[in-house]
């Protein structure tokens, strides 16, 4: 489909009454946007910038497109049709319908507008600022300019690299390019590039002697860029490496696509990570939140609960081979039984009710909690369990206010394991995942696993425990690839945006008829005059059937 650049209507007609008019009384707007005006100080738009990692977090964290994600995935489960999360979690899957009116269409345009938005915006700060540096150069010291431009980048690049993780393609906004049309719709990958590019800036320039000069403006960066956490130009840069490495990998669609991803600057990004948790402070009266996973999600579990299909694998006692070898929809809630301390444990539902306590941190054993019988609520029986994720409720049972960690060294190393297992570094690989294995109480791989097809040590009691093909009526133990998705879904878990979603679709692991990806919503389209058009469901963009048959 040929993509056309639309000037707006408007600036066409201004035009016109120009050359009509010999004589004109001009009067300035002064609610018309006039961004040289807006920008023209330099404290304005350090603010500006200042704010634009958390106005891209927001748009996407605090909006529906995340919750549809969720169950999409089956990170989590909910039959409600609030935000959306009825309609896409049915199986078998609909389509995403994008024309006027269709089912669930409205919310993902919230984010979509709101990370477009920001782009122009912050390109517009970077843009006015560079300007203030030619004409008056003494109003913008070195460090400050190296500080300001490469958290400018860091915001650009997060809002066009979630808009290409989420949508098929969308319009390219930045420093440098117009900022007064309606830009052509550019698919997912060259969108995915241009962020990359921004993400290479915003290290470049933060690796630079300017920007270390402290004295001059330079790093540490205000605390509020972070909400609460003065980022040294050290950790700036980790993060900064730590999303392209996401972004790289995550923005595939499909196996074929995630196995050509350069797996060699993937591993060099995610090993220059985070080594401690970046925290962030949540709710109250810093602007930032957390949305759906802060507080409706613990409500009851109607709203978020763990569905068997995925979360299963933890399970070593067989009730879980004896759940898949059940037809989908006579299937019924049972107890997982697993050496993972992530999970409650016991041999019988009372004993993990009493080992299921409250979490005070994000760091708390057990993430999963085994709820009261009287909490527990009816839905699809291949959605429904006796859990509830409540790795996170701490924040709720804070008045929705409290630590988040925003970045996650964990994260980070799965991450690169994922680039070592791809280019046959197995014991690299191992002493990635073992981390988070053996603090769950689960053996190490290391020392085991010398190979692709070496299962996971424990026997029968291995975890994960993956359904085996082609009739995915039983479980086998997993290898070291299964091992470092079963790490990364239960660490990153409602943790990051689109978590299980992104991944398990390059991966491969997506319930059979999901959509890839959404379309550009209807607005967007009506803005260029292009016809709608819709998602999965068996139609364009659709998962096929997949790694465990779902």
């Amino acid at each position: 489909m040929t993509r056309v650049n639309f000037r707006r209507p408007a600036a066409a007609l201004l035009a016109l009454a120009a050359v009509a008019c010999g004589d004109q009384l001009v009067v300035e707007n002064n609610n018309n946007p006039d961004v040289e005006r807006v920008f023209a100080a330099v404290a304005t738009i350090e603010q500006t910038i200042g704010t634009g990692y958390q106005q891209c977090r927001n748009a996407y964290q605090a909006n529906t497109t995340e919750t549809q994600l969720l169950v999409m995935s089956l990170e989590s489960y909910s039959q409600l049709n609030n935000f959306s999360m009825g309609t896409r979690v049915g199986i078998p899957r609909t389509p995403i319908v994008n024309s006027r009116g269709g089912p669930g269409t409205g919310e993902p345009w919230d984010t979509y507008s709101l990370l477009a938005r920001l782009s122009r915006q912050l390109s517009n700060g970077i843009g006015s600022l560079n300007k203030i540096k030619t004409e008056q150069p003494t109003q913008v010291p070195l460090g400050l300019y190296a500080r300001v431009r490469s958290f400018g980048y860091f915001g650009v690049a997060c809002a066009l690299g979630n808009l290409a993780l989420v949508f098929d393609s969308t319009g390219i906004v930045g420093p440098g390019m117009p900022g007064d049309s309606i830009p052509p719709l550019s698919d997912y990958k060259a969108v995915m590039n241009v962020a990359l590019a921004y993400l290479d800036s915003a290290v470049n320039i933060a690796g630079s002697a300017d920007a270390a000069n402290t004295a001059d403006g330079g790093y540490p960066a205000p605390a509020s860029w972070m909400s609460g956490t003065s980022l040294t130009r050290d950790q700036f840069v980790q993060i900064a490496r730590q999303m392209r490495a996401r972004f790289r990998a995550q923005v595939a669609r499909t196996p074929a696509e995630r196995a050509a991803v350069n797996w060699d600057l993937v591993i060099a990004d995610a090993n220059a990570g985070v080594t401690a948790a970046i925290m962030a402070t949540i709710g109250g009266s810093s602007g930032w939140n957390i949305g759906f996973q802060s507080s409706q999600m613990h409500v009851s579990a109607g709203w978020s609960q763990i569905s068997p299909m995925y979360w299963g694998m933890a399970d070593v006692s067989g009730a879980y081979d004896a759940w898949l070898a059940t037809p989908r929809d006579n299937r019924a809630a049972f107890l997982v039984v697993t050496p993972d301390k992530r999970w409650p444990q016991g041999n019988t539902r009372a004993l993990q009710q009493a080992a299921s306590p409250e979490p005070s941190a994000h760091t708390s054993f057990p993430y999963i909690r085994n709820r009261s019988t009287s909490l527990d609520v009816p839905g699809d029986p291949w959605g429904t369990s006796n859990y509830d994720y409540v790795r996170y409720k701490y924040i709720r049972n804070g008045a929705s206010t409290g630590p988040w960690p925003e970045f996650r060294p964990e994260e980070a190393a799965l991450i690169a394991a994922e680039g070592y297992i791809r280019k046959g570094q197995i014991a690299l690989a191992a002493a990635k995942i073992d981390p988070t294995r053996i603090r769950a109480g689960l053996p190490a791989l290391s020392g085991v696993v010398a190979s692709l097809t070496d299962p996971v040590p424990g026997g029968a009691s291995c975890v994960p425990r993956v359904p085996v093909g082609p009739n995915f009526t039983s479980t086998a133990c997993g290898n070291i690839l299964e091992a470092m998705k079963y790490e990364m879904r239960i660490e990153m878990a409602h943790g990051r945006f689109g978590s299980w979603y992104f991944d398990s679709r390059g991966w491969g692991d997506l319930v059979t008829g999901t959509a890839f990806h959404f379309p550009v919503p209807n607005q967007e389209m009506d803005a260029r005059q292009k016809p709608f058009y819709d998602m999965g469901g068996g139609g364009p963009g659709t998962a096929p059937r997949g790694t465990y048959g779902f």
